[in-house]
């Protein structure tokens, strides 16, 4: 019955029928604002997402989150099984030990969700006995909880576990399609421009700093900028299918290595089609077998006499030298790994071991002497003969972009990250650069290179030509 109507009694203790009908207007007044503003943030919110997304994310987006792992947390833990117990499951009955599972489990406890321009972090506090593996397995199960693209799980802080919350996959994001480009000395500048050539100053001298062995080249899925560091990683493997993006992620390395005191030397067995831009920036080109042999040779004995510096001077790499008698960086670019193995005669075979002793001989001396290898190549497997995996061992930096089958997966990430090979195998051909990368010493993230044009990659090569040291025992190919 409505008020008014005789027999209406109000439910409301110590409510009479004079004061409900008093605030009635005031009830629907509110309710009307109420219902106003939902509509209000909803609108705000829907324009926010398609102008400001950055805004809408940390005004709406991680509020909204925020709730769906808090509410969610207790059922996704027991149904993926990451639940602890605060007592032991083994008791003692008289003589006998009897173990059973506990019927009020414990929830590891989720703590300190915070924002950021990707998506989120969280931090997992572990029980006493509780280990990091059950949740590396349950991440695709918190991502479907959460409705997020994908949850990374870093386990290698001692007793918690920490979440990266991706939102939405920045790699497939129309700025990373963008051919916009900076060089110069440092990693750490990021201004943009569109024209590459002005971005480029000389360096103020000759003398390299560790800064300079690291390339921004392109961005990783967290947010961060993707950086090739050779001093992190003496060596890199890279392995990728044909228009997957591995000459790509070469051109934007060399293009910031390119304005630095670095010396770059290329190894393109081709006849030198990958390479040849790079020529004019580049101490040696090698086009065929027989000449990166010679130039891996020559190269060998650079490691010689840097070693019998450092001896010299009771330095323990190039980086204890005095910054007057320090020699320059030299990185080995070498595409097309297969072409130094593949033999079809007793000649080439002569010819392939002298080359690929000489690749892995560098690969053991050059870290601490200051010549690092950049090898690539379309697939690395067992058929090119066990020298790959003694070589593999010392590339310690490892880069997979979408290739066409699972043993060059495998032969890239499998021994050092078992748990990447999946996410390589799920990279999609239609987005060519996205590859899945060694983070740091402990991990792995996928990562796409920018793009650079012919245009402004011939704009770096040229405007840094005149940087090209000369290296003992070695010819530049514009001489």
């Amino acid at each position: 019955m409505a008020p008014g109507v005789p027999g209406f009694v109000p439910r409301f203790p110590g409510v009479t029928l004079d004061q409900l009908q008093a605030w009635l207007p005031t009830i629907i007044t509110a309710a009307v604002v109420l219902v106003a503003v939902v509509v209000a943030l909803a609108v705000v919110s829907r324009l926010l997402r398609q102008l400001a997304p950055r805004a809408h994310w940390y005004l709406f987006g991680f509020a909204l989150l925020r709730m769906r792992m808090r509410r969610s947390w207790r059922h996704l833990c027991l149904n993926a099984q990451l639940t602890g117990t605060d007592r032991p499951t083994t008791g003692q009955l008289g003589p006998l030990l009897v173990k059973g599972r506990l019927i009020m489990p414990v929830l590891p406890l989720l703590r300190r969700i915070r924002p950021r321009s990707f998506g989120a972090t969280a931090v997992i506090l572990l029980h006493p006995g509780q280990i990091p593996e059950p949740f590396v397995n349950a991440a695709e199960a918190m991502a479907h909880a959460w409705g997020v693209h994908a949850v990374r799980v870093d386990a290698r802080l001692r007793g918690r576990v920490r979440l990266t919350i991706l939102t939405a996959d920045p790699l497939t994001a129309q700025r990373t399609e963008a051919a916009t480009w900076a060089t110069g000395p440092s990693p750490k500048e990021t201004a943009m421009t569109s024209r590459p050539s002005e971005a480029i100053e000389p360096p103020a001298s000759a003398v390299a700093v560790p800064a300079d062995l690291a390339a921004d080249v392109g961005q990783r899925e967290d947010g961060q900028r993707w950086v090739v560091d050779l001093v992190t990683f003496p060596h890199w493997l890279i392995t990728g299918a044909t228009q997957s993006g591995k000459s790509t992620l070469i051109n934007a390395a060399v293009s910031r290595w390119a304005a630095r005191p670095v010396a770059l030397v290329g190894i393109d067995c081709k006849g030198g089609m990958e390479l040849a831009p790079h020529a004019p920036r580049l101490s040696a080109l090698a086009t065929d077998r027989a000449e990166a042999a010679d130039i891996l040779a020559a190269l060998v004995a650079e490691t010689q006499r840097r070693m019998g510096l450092c001896r010299q001077h009771g330095a323990r790499n190039i980086w204890q030298l005095a910054p007057e008698v320090r020699p320059i960086p030299v990185v080995v670019i070498v595409d097309e790994l297969a072409e130094l193995y593949l033999v079809a005669s007793r000649a080439d075979k002569d010819e392939a071991l002298r080359a690929t002793t000489n690749l892995l001989r560098l690969a053991q001396l050059g870290a601490a002497l200051g010549v690092h290898l950049v090898v690539a190549g379309q697939r690395v497997g067992s058929d090119l003969g066990p020298g790959v995996t003694a070589l593999r061992a010392q590339l310690a930096g490892r880069i997979c972009l979408r290739v066409n089958d699972e043993e060059t997966v495998d032969m890239t990430l499998g021994d050092l990250y078992p748990d990447a090979v999946e996410a390589a195998q799920q990279i999609d051909p239609a987005v060519k650069g996205i590859a899945v990368t060694t983070a740091d010493h402990a991990g792995w993230i996928r990562a796409r290179s920018v793009y650079l044009s012919p245009e402004q990659l011939a704009a770096v090569i040229a405007a840094t030509a005149h940087l090209v040291p000369v290296l003992p025992g070695l010819t530049p190919p514009a001489a």
